[in-house]
């Protein structure tokens, strides 16, 4: 299957980003044509680094993922080491809110609970997992060991939503919540993206990552997971330096998309 999906989506045209930035998340607003003013490439220009996930449309959970990576804004992007499968939501994808245009090609809208992942661009800010710092020296990005206490809260109502919080250290005001600590191995380690972050609008979608999935055929709640070689492949990679983004797409509305944005 990760054979047939690999020939189906990997697209190897690569363009060069403008100069400028703007890191002010953005609330889309849907419209199928779209003109030269809707580009992407002058809010990238500070990026040097870019995680590309594809699924093969919007309801698929499993697709790819590949690396690049450029030493400045005028170079062109380069993949770095190989494809590898991953699976996104569930329920596929829906557009979410980051650092992306207003203006979208039609397409679902991430809502929290729907079982979708985040389309769009977004920032990979921080890094987390269950065992202290000092075990992982070859994380760069910022990172928080996780304990019971901590938690991801995902209450619409709450003041915190879309927020990791430490319960034991504030009053919660929430109902729902992620458990930052779970009984499993998919949060041993992970990566926060940062969708619906600033500000955070209520029933836009909450607690997204990139982490280790269950099995290599299940869809997330949400988010973006693959195995834990590969999740420690990419934790090593990241710079946070270079600004990592991810950039979230169905494989047509990349094509669509990817000069107008100017992406990898």
């Amino acid at each position: 299957m990760w054979t047939m999906l690999l020939s189906l989506l990997i697209l190897t045209a690569i363009s060069a980003p403008a100069e400028g930035v703007d890191f002010t998340p953005l609330i889309p607003v849907h419209r199928t044509a779209m003109t030269p003013s809707d580009s992407l490439g002058p809010r990238l220009s500070v990026h040097k680094q870019a995680v590309v996930v594809m699924p093969t449309d919007w309801t698929t959970p499993q697709g790819i993922m590949q690396r690049y990576e450029r030493s400045s804004p005028k170079d062109i992007w380069q993949p770095v080491g190989d494809v590898i499968p991953v699976v996104v939501g569930r329920n596929g994808l829906g557009w979410g809110i980051g650092l992306h245009p207003t203006v979208l090609p039609e397409g679902p809208e991430k809502r929290e609970g729907d079982g979708r992942a985040p389309a769009g661009v977004f920032r990979l800010s921080s890094a987390f997992g269950y065992a202290p710092s000092a075990k992982y020296p070859w994380i760069r990005l910022p990172y928080r060991e996780t304990t019971p206490a901590l938690r991801c809260v995902d209450d619409v109502q709450s003041r915190h939503y879309n927020r990791i919080v430490d319960k034991s250290q504030i009053k919660p005001d929430w109902k729902s919540d992620e458990e930052m600590r779970r009984g499993d191995n998919q949060y041993r380690l992970g990566v926060v993206i940062d969708h619906n972050a600033n500000p955070a609008i209520p029933g836009r979608g909450s607690c997204i990552f990139i982490h280790i999935w269950k099995e290599s055929d299940t869809g997330t709640a949400g988010c973006t997971a693959m195995s834990q070689e590969n999740m420690e492949r990419l934790l090593r990679w990241l710079d946070p330096a270079a600004n990592p983004i991810i950039v979230q797409l169905p494989a047509a509305t990349y094509k669509q998309l990817r000069p107008l944005w100017v992406l990898p």
